[in-house]
């Protein structure tokens, strides 16, 4: 084994990581992968200057990341997916390193996703799936420009050591699987922000990511309408926007995702018809289940009469929600007229009711005015 290269990875290891990393200062890689290991990452590991990766996956490490890792300026990837760290994820990782491969998957982690990522233009993998983060999605991702080119075939994310070549080897979830990848580690551009808690609406900036392989936003609070030019992401081949509070149709250019082999739609509140396009009628039924309003290929047909077919689904509630304004608007209108009069008749009737005087002046003055009107009609009477 390289004397740079610390690999102990699929082992039965226990206990904390042993806090004496400055006696390892030369490793390039290291891989301490499914074990069984506890404690948090010890802040020795900040000596290792020469640092390119570090996979801790599949153990039970918690705590925060260590600041002491922003001294690893030549890091390129960080796993530590599938273990118990917490807090919010570190604004220096976007200020001082620059990853290819950006994992926090299964974690703890809470609090808004940092601006400062954006800084990370040359992540090709970022997977910040189930945790608690909130907030939206900062519209600045589009800088990430590993994802808005295509990537070159058959090259490995690799490092010289001496007169060998270290590969680097991944473990990733695209279309709802785990694969593990080597030599097409570079191929892959996946973005994985699906199962936390993120709230408004999906970036149009996110459709400027041409390169873009595999995009999952499933299970957040995401609302508003899927991006009109999420047909530019054209070689996308996984999109899963599933289980969100999506509405409004689904747009046209998503027929130009001609790679798309895994869709999910489902669970949103999306209506109207069903863009028609080769990719789109061969998926499954449950691509779009869970979107009462929703209707074509492979779903049920679309009533061709109907004018929720028409004029769209989403204006008809549209007038719906108008006429029911109104009328609760000249509801209030009438009820506010009758309260108006019975509040100023029995005003009017107290005030006569409690004042004597009032009361017989107002009877004399009625008096007078009758007597009035008769004599008027008296003398319009012919004799």
């Amino acid at each position: 084994m390289n004397n740079r290269i610390l690999d102990l990875s699929r082992n039965q290891l226990s206990g904390e990581i042993p806090d004496c990393w400055s006696d390892w200062w030369n490793l390039v890689s290291i891989s301490l992968a499914s074990n069984y290991l506890t404690g948090e990452i010890p802040a020795s590991i900040g000596s290792i200057s020469t640092l390119r990766s570090l996979h801790l996956r599949n153990n039970s490490l918690s705590g925060k990341l260590p600041s002491a890792l922003l001294k690893c300026r030549e890091l390129r990837v960080i796993d530590i997916s599938e273990n118990e760290f917490t807090g919010n994820i570190p604004k220096w990782i976007g200020e001082y390193l620059f990853l290819l491969i950006f994992r926090l998957r299964f974690n703890k982690f809470y609090g808004a996703i940092p601006q400062q990522l954006c800084h990370q233009n040359s992540v090709q993998i970022l997977d910040f799936a189930h945790n608690n983060l909130s907030g939206t999605i900062p519209r600045c991702f589009n800088n990430f420009t590993a994802m808005t080119t295509l990537q070159k075939d058959g090259e490995s994310i690799s490092y010289s050591i001496f007169l060998s070549e270290y590969k680097e080897i991944a473990s990733l979830v695209t279309t709802g699987r785990e694969f593990e990848y080597s030599n097409t580690l570079t191929l892959l551009t996946i973005m994985d922000l699906s199962d936390n808690s993120l709230s408004g609406d999906i970036p149009g900036e996110l459709t400027n990511l041409i390169g873009l392989r595999s995009l999952n936003l499933s299970r957040n609070h995401l609302t508003g309408r899927i991006p009109n030019k999420i047909g530019n992401m054209s070689i996308l081949e996984s999109l899963d926007l599933s289980k969100n509070k999506l509405s409004g149709s689904v747009p046209q250019s998503i027929v130009n995702l001609t790679f798309l082999s895994h869709l999910n739609l489902s669970y949103n509140n999306l209506s109207g018809k069903i863009p028609v396009g080769t990719q789109l009628q061969g998926l499954p039924e449950s691509s779009f289940v869970g979107n009462g309003r929703l209707c074509g290929a492979p779903l049920n047909d679309c009533n061709v009469g109907d004018v929720e077919d028409k004029q769209g689904l989403g204006s008809v509630d549209n007038e719906t929600e108008k006429e029911k304004e109104e009328w609760f608007e000249m509801k209030w209108f009438y009820i506010s007229v009758a309260l108006g009069f019975a509040i100023g008749c029995w005003g009017f009737c107290g005030v006569l009711l409690v004042n004597q005087s009032w009361r017989v002046a107002y009877f004399k003055f009625l008096d007078v005015i009758a007597i009035k009107l008769c004599n008027c009609c008296s003398r319009s009477t012919p004799r």
